[in-house]
């Protein structure tokens, strides 16, 4: 009996001493959960900046080409009289190949002709009377506008239906 008294306080302190290695124990777990959690979070967090950055820097530098595009459409659209044919498929071939290339770097036309107005994706230049477009529908695209996929990189430049006004007489008799 005098022996089991002496282990008693001896068995209380290892067991106390268990118990706080089991709590640090825990703690470093936590801990350790928390920081993988967060480090995990961190490489999301900077593949999604990376990934931006690299959207960006396309973004710009396809918004710098698009004026040569532009200036290749209306060359198309321009063809003096007399032009060989052949030379001109070679350009509507370049022009294709181009916006190929653009294509497979996310750009896209925005849609303005017959489209409700969109201040995100048009800009308006003006107005035309319309009596057969709804008012605030685009009725004419003067340069097309592009987005790479919810990024507008340059807004569609249109004119905007608008109701026709009435004429003065009219006015004066209602």
């Amino acid at each position: 009996m005098g022996q089991e008294t002496d282990d008693a306080p001896r068995t209380a302190s290892l067991e106390a001493k268990i118990a706080e290695l089991e709590a640090a124990l825990a703690e470093s777990r936590d801990r350790h959960m928390r920081l993988a959690a967060d480090f995990d979070n961190y490489k999301k967090r900077a593949r999604q900046e990376q990934l931006e950055t690299i959207q960006h820097a396309s973004a710009e530098l396809i918004g710098r080409l698009l004026p040569a595009l532009d200036d290749l459409h209306k060359a198309l659209e321009n063809k003096p009289p007399g032009t060989d044919e052949s030379w001109i498929k070679g350009l509507e071939l370049s022009v294709r190949k181009l916006e190929e290339a653009l294509g497979a770097h996310g750009l896209e036309p925005i849609q303005a002709v017959g489209a409700h107005f969109d201040p995100k994706l048009h800009e308006a230049i003006g107005h035309e009377e319309s009596a057969e477009q709804p008012e605030d529908t685009v009725v004419s695209e003067l340069r097309r506008g592009y987005r790479i996929r919810d990024r507008v990189v340059r807004p569609a430049l249109v004119r905007v239906a608008r109701r026709p006004s009435l004429p003065s007489s009219e006015i004066e008799s209602r």
